[in-house]
């Protein structure tokens, strides 16, 4: 072997492995914000490739979607919108899978406040307001009502519910105490310290199966395509979990 060709050859086997990292922006769910950021910090410190995360409704990330907004891949609060993304030509075809499965569970600031059955919903006395996301862009919002039509309290409760824009600032009008109550992701206060939940049976509600998908912006992007694969690892699934979520067999 020449002396140049050694060189090349050294040259490829030292070559630090962040030389081929990559960079993808991924469209995220409120409600899976605390798990995407430790999932982001965990895919970058296997693979060298780096996920830049945007935050929001689902209904309203999809917009942007349809609008043109730079992201590579969706992680939604639903089934839907990921299917529609493929429907209407801005994901690619068969990259949908569920990564995760959502619980809901109402909460309160006040220790005292939600019992383990929620029965505090048929006590208005104890409550002026009581939170839920936006049900017409966030899934969460949507399983709330199911819950409260299921109780048949809804007409009663009509009058009290403020709407967060996404379950993020729902959960923020709970610990203001702009609400005394409300539904938020379970994932939002499994390592809350204080407060009172009630982890809502999953019968009272529809299942809320959570969906990533490729989108079109990503198709040629490998971090796009590396960091979806990193969400089905035996890892990522992990870290999935240690928030309070489901994950399919």
């Amino acid at each position: 072997m020449s002396a140049k060709r050694l060189l090349l050859v050294l040259a490829l086997i030292f070559v630090p492995l962040n030389a081929w990292a990559a960079k993808t922006t991924i469209a995220v769910a409120a409600n899976f914000t605390a798990a995407a950021k430790d999932i982001a910090k965990a895919f970058e410190a296997q693979t060298g490739h780096k996920a830049v995360l945007a935050f929001g409704s689902t209904g309203k990330l999809f917009a942007q979607i349809a609008y043109g907004a730079p992201f590579d891949a969706f992680l939604a609060a639903d089934v839907v919108r990921p299917g529609k993304a493929v429907q209407d030509g801005f994901a690619v075809q068969g990259s949908q899978f569920t990564y995760a499965l959502g619980k809901i569970v109402l909460f309160s600031a006040d220790e005292s406040l939600v019992d383990g059955n929620g029965d505090v919903l048929g006590k208005g006395d104890l409550f002026n307001k009581i939170a839920i996301a936006n049900p017409k862009t966030a899934p969460y919002g949507a399983a709330a009502v199911d819950v409260l039509q299921k109780l048949g309290l809804y007409v009663q409760a009509r009058t009290k519910l403020v709407k967060g824009d996404n379950i993020a600032q729902t959960y923020q009008f709970v610990m203001t105490q702009n609400a005394q109550l409300g539904f938020v992701a379970y994932a939002q206060v499994i390592f809350a310290e204080g407060g009172s939940t009630w982890v809502v049976p999953e019968n009272l509600y529809t299942p809320i199966r959570q969906d990533a998908v490729l989108l079109d912006q990503g198709k040629d992007n490998p971090a796009a395509k590396a960091f979806l694969e990193f969400l089905k690892s035996d890892q990522g699934r992990a870290i999935i979990q240690k928030y309070g979520y489901g994950v399919d067999e």
